[in-house]
C-alpha cells in the first residue's frame, strides 16, 4: 500500500471545539463546592432531560482550536477547571482538551451525563457522572459499562425527582455497589423536589450519601454563565 504524502506547505488541521461559554464562577456542585472555577461549556448534547437547564447549549456555540482555547482558561488565573456541556463527550477532540489541561497542573473535572463512554477519559481528570433517573425520561440512555470506569476520585449524581426517583437511585447505588466505588452525590430537581424532603429520605434510610444543593442557583437562579 503507497504511504499517504502530504503534501509540502500542507498544514495539519487543527484540533478544535464548539464551544458554548468560558466562564469564571463559583463551584456550584461535587466535592470542590465554593470554590472559584473556570467552566469551559460545550455546545451540543444528544440526551433531552425534562429538567434541563442548559438548553441554550444545544446548538450554536463558536468554534475554537485547542490553542485558542487554552489561552482563554490561562487568562482567568484559576486552579480549578470543568469541562460541561451540554455534553463534553459529544465531542471528541474533548478528549484532548481534558489532557492538554491536566498537562498544564490545572484541577480538572468532568460533567458527563454517563450516557457515552467514559473509558478513554484521562485518569487524572475527575469525572462526575449523571446517572440518568426515570424522571429525567433518559434513563434509558445510561450506558451500564461506565460503572466499570469509575474510580475513587470520580463522582456518581442522581438528580432527583420524586420519591419514585429516590427509590429507584436507591436500588441502582446497591445493585452497583457505587459508594464503594466512588462518592455518591444527591440532588433535588430545582423546583421539582423540596430539598428537606430528600435530605429527610437520605437520613431516614441512613445512606452513605452526598446530600447537595446547587449553589449557583442559590446565588444567581437560572441565570446562564454562572
Amino acid at each position: 500500500m503507497q504511504a499517504k504524502v502530504t503534501p509540502i506547505g500542507a498544514q495539519p488541521q487543527l484540533q478544535r471545539l464548539r464551544v458554548t461559554e468560558i466562564f469564571a464562577s463559583i463551584q456550584g456542585e461535587s466535592r470542590t463546592v465554593g470554590v472559584p472555577t473556570i467552566f469551559i461549556r460545550l455546545t451540543g448534547c444528544p440526551l433531552r432531560c425534562q429538567y434541563c437547564d442548559t438548553a441554550y447549549a444545544f446548538t450554536g456555540g463558536n468554534w475554537m482550536n485547542l490553542e485558542g482555547l487554552e489561552a482563554k482558561v490561562a487568562s482567568f488565573n484559576l486552579k480549578h477547571v470543568t469541562v460541561t456541556g451540554g455534553e463534553p463527550l459529544a465531542q471528541k477532540t474533548c478528549l484532548s482538551l481534558l489532557s492538554n489541561l491536566c498537562d498544564q497542573n490545572y484541577c480538572v473535572s468532568l460533567e458527563t451525563s454517563g450516557a457515552l463512554d467514559v473509558s478513554q477519559v484521562d485518569p487524572r481528570v475527575i469525572k462526575v457522572m449523571d446517572i440518568k433517573t426515570p424522571a429525567s425520561n433518559e434513563a434509558e440512555k445510561n450506558l451500564w459499562e461506565n460503572v466499570n470506569y469509575l474510580r475513587e476520585q470520580d463522582q456518581v449524581k442522581f438528580v432527583i425527582c420524586n420519591q419514585a426517583d429516590y427509590i429507584w437511585s436507591k436500588n441502582i447505588i446497591e445493585e452497583y455497589q457505587l459508594t464503594h466505588r466512588c462518592e455518591v452525590l444527591l440532588s433535588p430537581s430545582y423546583e421539582q423536589l423540596e430539598p428537606r424532603q430528600l435530605a429527610e429520605w437520605i437520613l431516614k434510610d441512613q445512606l452513605n450519601v452526598r446530600f447537595q444543593l446547587q449553589l449557583h442557583k442559590i446565588l444567581w437562579g437560572d441565570k446562564p454563565g454562572h
